[in-house]
């Protein structure tokens, strides 16, 4: 058998990538930048009061306390979005509010809170009552954050909320991007039947379909093809044409893989893919292989099993499309909760929940009872994450490290 690692390295050296698009910030949620994003303006622009109060000369407040205030004239007002810099002399001061340009004259804040008579008197004069402890205290000093053509976020980083916003905030409105993957995905069994339908005898619903399709959106693809072919005939083939019409970058088909008499992706698809025994539970038999730059995926049948390879081998080809900076999800260790059982020299990827009942020390449990069964769909809706345990251990005990993959 193959390991994890050899059979990744296979798919991985297949990986392809389009070629960037320039997408406005608006449309650029949950993407991956393709190049470095470099700020247009300086972060702050300008330099800015970080309180409101009053902009002042240091040196004609240094000495202020509350037994000996000193006194300013207020010369100006500066709201919020002015453009005023006005000229502060000896013993002057400008009303200023958070976010204000600060004036040139100006090397200090006295917010409201250190004067005699704060918001409520302060148009004529300010009667300073504490002095800031140094000049330049309360001001927000230009490209204190970021400078003008400074790397704000780097290829390779994912999109989101916060990093948009820091995009903005450096007057960048569009950015390189990878477009998303067109990814198919394709459910078989003779068995599968729409979900809600009657069952009769022999029949289950097909839930893979909504599972990986789901998974592929979350790993950034978009589903461009889902359906459902039977256990006999070129459905897959016939898939495969339609896939590649659709212009997508990857086919992902659960069931049809293994050993059985009806294994219809291996009988269909077998002079383009190869099929090939993983050393993991669950998710040993896979078939890959590549046609004219489409990657197509055979994973099992059993929901936890396509879950598990999906998460193995088909999301670090999407995100390696992407360009993403990272294509695996961060690990950690943490002790076993209780006692479970291993697979004989295989990698075990175990559905489970992470116990937080002593949050000072969190442990990792089976999802569910009957542990790593590849067909209890119920209990991969309960996990959290995989435990992941190596092919040589025999028996997982209570305390014993594991390391866990969190989802």
């Amino acid at each position: 058998m193959r390991t994890v690692e050899q059979q990744l390295d296979i798919v991985l050296a297949q990986v392809r990538r389009r070629s960037p698009v320039t997408v406005a910030l608006d449309d650029a949620r949950g993407l991956f930048l393709a190049s470095d994003a470099r700020a247009l303006s300086a972060v702050p622009a300008f330099d800015n009061s970080a309180m409101d109060g009053f902009a002042v000369r240091w040196a004609d407040v240094e000495s202020a306390s509350p037994e000996q205030p000193v006194t300013l004239r207020v010369i100006a007002d500066i709201p919020a979005g002015s453009a005023l810099d006005p000229a502060i002399g000896p013993g002057e001061a400008a009303r200023i509010m958070t976010g204000s340009p600060t004036p040139s004259d100006a090397d200090a804040i006295v917010p409201f809170e250190d004067t005699a008579g704060g918001l409520d008197d302060s148009l004529d004069t300010a009667v300073v009552r504490r002095a800031p402890k140094a000049p330049g205290l309360h001001i927000r000093r230009t490209a204190a954050d970021t400078a003008e053509g400074d790397v704000v976020l780097a290829a390779g980083t994912q999109l989101g909320p916060r990093q948009l916003s820091a995009l903005a905030s450096a007057g960048i409105a569009q950015v390189e991007v990878a477009p998303r993957p067109r990814v198919a995905i394709v459910s078989t069994g003779s068995e599968l039947v729409p979900v809600g339908t009657p069952l009769q005898r022999g029949q289950i619903p097909e839930s893979n379909g909504i599972l990986l399709a789901g998974l592929a959106a979350d790993a950034g693809g978009e589903v461009v093809l889902r359906r459902v072919v039977d256990d006999e005939g070129d459905g897959p083939a016939d898939a495969v044409a339609e896939a590649k019409a659709l212009d997508a970058d990857v086919i992902v088909f659960s069931g049809g893989v293994s050993a059985g008499a009806y294994e219809v992706v291996k009988q269909s698809l077998g002079e383009s893919m190869e099929f090939s025994k993983i050393a993991m539970q669950p998710g040993k038999p896979q078939g890959f292989g590549a046609a004219d730059g489409m990657l197509m995926f055979g994973l099992p049948g059993n929901p936890v099993s396509a879950a598990v390879s999906f998460e193995v081998f088909v999301r670090p080809a999407l995100l390696r499309m992407q360009g993403a900076a990272g294509i695996h999800r961060p690990k950690r260790m943490l002790p076993a909760g209780t006692d479970w059982t291993t697979p004989p020299a295989r990698r075990q990827y175990l559905p489970a929940v992470i116990d937080r009942t002593d949050p000072a020390r969190p442990v990792v449990r089976p999802a569910t009872a009957g542990g790593s069964g590849s067909h209890l769909s119920v209990g991969l809706g309960a996990a959290e994450a995989y435990a992941i345990v190596p092919a040589e251990t025999e028996r997982v005990s209570v305390g014993d490290l594991i390391e866990v993959m969190e989802l």
